[in-house]
């Protein structure tokens, strides 16, 4: 069980900015022991300019990053998730599909960045804000103890990691 890994999908409405951006972190930061996937209710269909800029800033590969919609999970063959993960108020009152495996799920609300009106450098503040949020929010969950938990108590902590505002759990 140690050596497992833990899939995690990551939902928002629009699927551009803050699950493209928990996507990137989860995957950069779980070194192995998470992989992360992002889709949406009502997908976009391109990934915010601002959001890849950032996710480039950690290095990550922006070049596979698509807006695609949550019913690529739950088809036959869709990798298993052992977490789901809502990011935006809007995904988190919609009725999502039945996952296969029965994962756990979390809401962590963030502002949408992407919603953000101005000029460019208030929109890059907007990002940077949220990407803070989002990786705090990561840098707990990488550290749980999951396979020494019970999945009652993976639950509670992962609804604990969800109410993290500024780094304090």
């Amino acid at each position: 069980m140690a050596d497992k890994t833990y899939n995690v999908l990551v939902l928002c409405t629009g699927n551009s900015a803050r699950s493209i951006i928990a996507e990137a972190l989860i995957n950069t930061m779980g070194k192995g022991r998470f992989r992360a996937y992002s889709a949406g209710s009502h997908p976009t269909g391109k990934v915010n300019s601002f959001a890849v800029e950032k996710i480039r800033s950690i290095g990550y590969p922006v070049e596979d990053l698509r807006s695609k919609s949550w019913n690529e999970f739950a088809r036959p063959g869709a990798p298993e998730m052992d977490f789901v993960i809502t990011v935006c108020d809007n995904a988190a009152g919609e009725v999502c599909p039945v996952w296969p495996g029965h994962p756990i799920s979390a809401h962590w609300g963030f502002e949408d960045p992407a919603a953000v009106q101005g000029t460019d450098e208030r929109k890059r503040q907007a990002f940077e804000k949220v990407f803070h949020e989002i990786r705090t929010r990561v840098a707990y969950l990488i550290v749980l103890p999951i396979s020494r938990l019970d999945r009652m108590s993976v639950k509670q902590e992962m609804d604990k990691i969800g109410r993290t505002r500024d780094g304090s759990a």
